[in-house]
Formats: structure tokens, C-alpha cells, sequence
């Protein structure tokens, strides 16, 4: 009898450390963070956070470095709530604390735009065959109405209910007791007839189908293709240059937001980001959702960022800089799962939240977009109703952008369906014209063997979308974050991983002089970028350009460089050269 209660005795204390070994294999993450409750409430804000790892017991939630007071905190089934005093809270990360662990810093923005995602139970097909949301719409307001009045009269009138709001661009989105397509599309039509509603926005698709990839034919070796925009001679030149007592340089911090989902803390290169990042004041910090996995969009775009170095994945640039550079911020948020819509809230707060630099790697084609080739585009579709509603949204956003943060500057991927990217119909939203947009292109090694100076030295990516609408373009290939390390990242390939690389550089350049305005910016990287032959000998036909061409104006008083009129290529040295010149010549 003995022996048998020995054994029970011992199985259970087995099993009670199989139990414990389990709940300290999870680690401390932060996977969610919304906005719940009343997402019009703007002075008492509660945020819901979901975290893994969490176990029963004290913990610590902080803000800005100072700890919640317990009765800002409720804890759920599987879930945190969390309550902040706005009028005495600046927006920042928020991180949890338990038996000497520290989760992933997410950012808290405490800015007043927050939509809310559709349950999978409101969504339909369409009749294009895209999921588009039931009963979730937003409503534009014309100028010169109190936006949060009218939409709660048309609500009323409606019979929706208001249920977020982007009060920066006087919309607000409405839940309408539509329970299928026809009922929804009757209700578009009549609110969309008010005298006081400029446009009404439908959503399709969730925001995971909004990644951009292009996987086909990627390179035998990354290392070349950063090369080709000279990423290890700018680190080394901003580094060099800025040490130098006898410069007399002063860098300034610069925040970057990055319209991305989530980001893997548990990959070697993003694992020592945990906890309180800016205790050290020079170091870049990134602030994002834990991701499950390290091959995910978000963590390869804010790897070529901020990755770690020498981990087997990604280097990122910023993250180099460190060492003489003012700390940069990395602000991954993308709202929530609300689609384009989520993108622009998310967009408003991080500028609202100080950000000079917004990542854009998403785009959307039209149903009917044609490639080069007058092919069908079948990536990233979106029907004729739901783009009207968002080329409206996103006139507002740069209307906005021009008239309160006109330093500001949004970096687009052109986009990867061989198509054109200045079709406003068929491409948005780089066919904007506007100072405050650059868009990226994507270029590959070529497989000649000539100078790195050498327009030959690169070919355009085929997937590119191009035209004259496209600014310039970077290396489309990167090495993604690898979840060991010292092993290889796998290789991923598209415009949305050109972007970061001409968002790092703009950065680095802004905390350089953090006078330079967009379009000193925009001619600051033409001017300095290296060039791309022409495939043939005749000029493209139908604005198939790479880029728009080099001006001789964009050369300076090189005007006798026979490159001139080719595509650009990012030259990230010659950038920040010409950006620290800048200082010289007051401007």
C-alpha cells in the first residue's frame, strides 16, 4: 500500500513538473491589442489584450515605463483589459512583467481613430467572388458638417449604430442592420445620397489578404541584391561620418510607422526587443504584436528595418545605426483586421503619435486591371464599388496630410502584378500624385557580370508593377527571419520588401536634417541614384518606364551623364551624402 501511494505521490509531482516545465515553455507575449468597449470613448480609452504565456499570479502591465494601478486592470478568461487616462497618458508601448520575464512592447496609441473588424459570420461573397463585409460601412462626412453629430443623426435615420470613427477625416463607420448583400447595397445607395456624405466605403476581404508576394524566381544569393543599393556602404558611411568629432553632425530621433500586422519576437532577430527598449535612448526600438511564426509578412518588412544582425535571417538597416545613431522607433500597427479602412486609421494615429516615415508594402488592383502584357492582373482584386470608396478615403487621408503634417512622407510599394501603378481606375494607392507619396519598384541582379555602377547591374523585377508614377526602385529580394539561430532566412521576394529598404534610408536621411520636406527628399534620392538599362533599343511604349525617367534637373550639374533618362535605383550611401551636404547648403 505504501509502495502504491510512493508511486501516486511520485506520478503527480512528475506530472506537476511536466506542468510547470510546459507553462515556463511559453513565453511572454503580447499576440493582441484592440481597441474594445466604446472606441468613441477618447478621454477613458480600454484596450483588450490577448497574452500567451501569462500565468496565474502578480504581474506588472507598463506604459511609457510606468506600471497600470491595479484598478486600471481587469483580468479575464484569456484576456486583459486595460483602461487609460488619455488626458495623462502620452500614446507609447505597453509591455507585462511576470517572474522576470518581459513580454514584446506593443505601441498604444491613444489618437481617436479605430474601426472594428466583421465577425466571420457577416461576411459574404459578392458577386465578383470576393468576401466583402455585410453590415460594416464607413460614411465620409462632407466638409463644413460636425462629422460625429451628422453620422449620429444619419445613423439614427438608418437605424445603424455608429461604431468607429476616423474623426481626422470626418468618417465614421456604421453598423447597419443589414443582414445580407441586397439589404446592405440598398442602404449604400440611400446614405450615400445625403447632401452631407461625400462617399460610402465597403470593405472586401479581411486585411490578411492584403500581403503582396511574389515568390517566382527568386535569387541564388541575397547578399548581391542589397548590394545593388549599396545597403553595407551607407552603414559603414553613417557611421564613419557622424563620429566624427570635427562634423559636428547632430542626429534626431525618428519615429517610422509600418502598416503591418505583426511581428515574431521568438526569431533570434527581434528577441532582444523585449521589455523596456528605450531604457537605452540610442538604440532603435520596435514595437509590434508577437507573431506565431517568422516567416510572416511583417516580421520580413520590419526585419529589413530592425532585424538583429549576424542572427542567420534578416540585417536591418536602421538597426546598424545604432551605434552612433539618435534611436529610431519602429511603430508596427495596422488597427485591426478592418481591411484598407484599418491601414488608414492605423496611418492617422501614427502621424498623430509623431511618425515622419509611414511603410505602406500593400496596394490593391481593380477587377479588369491589364499587366504589360494586357494580361488579366489577378492579384489583390477589389471591385469597382469597393475602390471608388477607396480612392475617396485616401484623397481624405493626403488632403489631411498636406494641410496638418505636410513633413510627412508615406512610402508605397508600386505593387507586383506587372502592371501600371499611375492607373488610378486599376492601382491604388500608388497612383497618387502628391509630394507626401514615393513609390517603390522592384529591381533583381542581373546575370552579367559587370561594375556595380554598371546600369546592367540590375534588371527589372518582372512582377514590378511600373510607370512614371514609380519614384524609384530597390532590391526585391531579402532574406527573411529565420526562427534558429545561425540558420538561413528563407528568401522572400516582392515590391513590399523594396519599400522598407527606401523608408530606412529616408529615415536615416530625416535624422540627418530633419528639415528636408518631402519633395527635397524625393530629389535628394533621385539625384543620387544609380541607374538601370534599358531592355531594348527603342523607348517603352504606353509609359511602360521602370520609373518615371531621370530629369537633368534630378542629376545636379552632372548634365552630361549618358544614364540620363533611365530608371532609378536606390543608391542608399550616396542618399545620406547627399543628405548631410544638405546641412551645409541650409536646406
Amino acid at each position: 500500500m505504501r509502495k502504491l501511494q510512493a508511486a501516486v505521490v511520485g506520478l503527480v509531482m512528475a506530472l506537476s513538473c511536466i506542468s510547470i516545465n510546459a507553462a515556463a515553455a511559453t513565453p511572454l507575449r503580447i499576440t493582441q491589442l484592440q481597441r474594445c468597449g466604446d472606441l468613441l470613448e477618447t478621454r477613458q480609452p480600454t484596450f483588450c489584450l490577448q497574452v500567451p504565456g501569462l500565468e496565474q499570479g502578480p504581474s506588472q502591465v507598463r506604459i511609457n515605463g510606468a506600471p497600470l494601478a491595479a484598478d486600471q486592470i481587469d483580468h479575464g478568461a484569456g484576456q486583459i483589459r486595460v483602461q487609460v487616462d488619455a488626458a495623462s497618458t502620452p500614446s507609447g508601448p505597453l509591455w507585462i512583467e511576470q517572474q522576470g520575464q518581459s513580454s514584446n512592447p506593443v505601441w498604444v496609441s491613444l489618437g481617436s481613430s479605430h474601426v472594428v473588424a466583421a465577425d466571420q459570420d457577416a461576411v459574404a461573397q459578392n458577386r465578383d467572388g470576393l468576401t466583402t463585409y455585410v453590415d460594416l460601412v464607413s460614411v465620409i462626412i462632407e466638409e463644413g458638417y460636425d462629422g460625429i453629430e451628422e453620422a449620429r443623426r444619419l445613423a439614427k435615420r438608418y437605424d445603424a449604430e455608429v461604431v468607429g470613427a476616423i474623426p481626422p477625416l470626418n468618417t465614421y463607420q456604421f453598423r447597419l442592420p443589414a443582414k445580407n448583400l441586397e439589404q446592405r447595397d440598398a442602404a449604400v445607395l440611400r446614405i450615400g445620397s445625403e447632401v452631407s456624405v461625400d462617399a460610402v466605403v465597403i470593405e472586401e476581404s479581411g486585411a490578411e489578404k492584403l500581403v503582396e508576394r511574389d515568390i517566382a524566381d527568386p535569387p541564388i544569393k541575397t547578399s548581391e541584391e542589397e548590394v545593388s543599393n549599396r545597403f553595407l556602404d551607407a552603414v559603414n558611411f553613417y557611421q564613419r561620418r557622424l563620429e566624427k568629432p570635427s562634423d559636428h553632425i547632430e542626429t534626431h530621433p525618428v519615429r517610422i510607422g509600418v502598416i503591418e500586422r505583426d511581428v515574431d519576437f521568438d526569431a533570434p532577430d527581434f528577441s532582444d526587443y523585449l521589455g523596456d527598449c528605450r531604457s537605452d535612448m540610442t538604440r532603435t526600438c520596435v514595437y509590434a504584436r508577437d507573431a506565431q511564426a517568422a516567416g510572416g509578412h511583417g516580421t520580413t518588412v520590419t526585419g529589413i528595418l530592425a532585424a538583429g544582425w549576424d542572427n542567420g535571417g534578416s540585417n536591418g538597416f536602421l538597426r546598424a545605426l545604432d551605434q552612433v545613431g539618435p534611436g529610431f522607433d519602429v511603430i508596427v500597427d495596422r488597427n485591426s483586421d478592418a481591411g484598407i479602412t484599418a491601414n488608414i486609421a492605423a496611418s492617422v494615429n501614427l502621424v498623430e503619435d509623431g511618425a515622419r516615415v509611414l511603410n505602406w508594402s500593400w496596394g490593391i488592383h481593380r477587377i479588369g486591371a491589364r499587366d504589360v502584357n494586357g494580361d488579366p492582373v489577378d492579384s489583390l482584386l477589389r471591385s469597382g464599388i469597393a475602390m471608388s470608396g477607396y480612392e475617396e478615403l485616401l484623397e481624405e487621408f493626403f488632403l489631411w496630410l498636406r494641410r496638418e503634417h505636410p513633413d510627412v512622407v508615406v512610402v508605397n510599394s508600386a505593387g507586383n502584378g506587372a502592371s501600371f501603378s499611375s492607373r488610378d481606375d486599376y492601382r491604388l494607392p500608388s497612383s497618387f500624385v502628391t509630394d507626401q507619396l514615393f513609390v517603390v519598384g522592384g529591381h533583381q541582379r542581373s546575370s552579367k557580370g559587370v561594375d556595380l555602377d554598371d546600369p546592367d547591374y540590375v534588371t527589372r523585377r518582372k512582377a514590378s508593377n511600373s510607370d512614371m508614377r514609380v519614384d524609384i526602385t530597390a532590391a526585391a529580394c531579402t532574406a527573411g527571419s529565420s526562427p534558429l539561430a545561425e540558420q538561413t532566412g528563407p528568401v522572400h521576394c516582392g515590391t513590399s520588401y523594396a519599400t522598407p529598404l527606401v523608408a530606412g534610408v529616408i529615415a536615416a536621411m530625416l535624422s540627418i536634417n530633419p528639415e528636408l520636406q518631402p519633395d527635397q527628399l524625393r530629389m535628394l534620392l533621385r539625384r543620387s541614384a544609380m541607374t538601370i538599362g534599358g531592355e531594348s533599343d527603342f523607348e517603352p511604349m504606353e509609359a511602360d518606364d521602370l520609373t518615371a525617367p531621370i530629369l537633368p534637373s534630378e542629376r545636379g550639374n552632372d548634365l552630361q551623364d549618358p544614364d540620363i533618362g533611365h530608371s532609378a535605383r536606390l543608391d542608399m550611401f550616396k542618399a545620406l551624402e547627399l543628405a548631410v551636404e544638405s546641412l551645409k547648403n541650409g536646406r
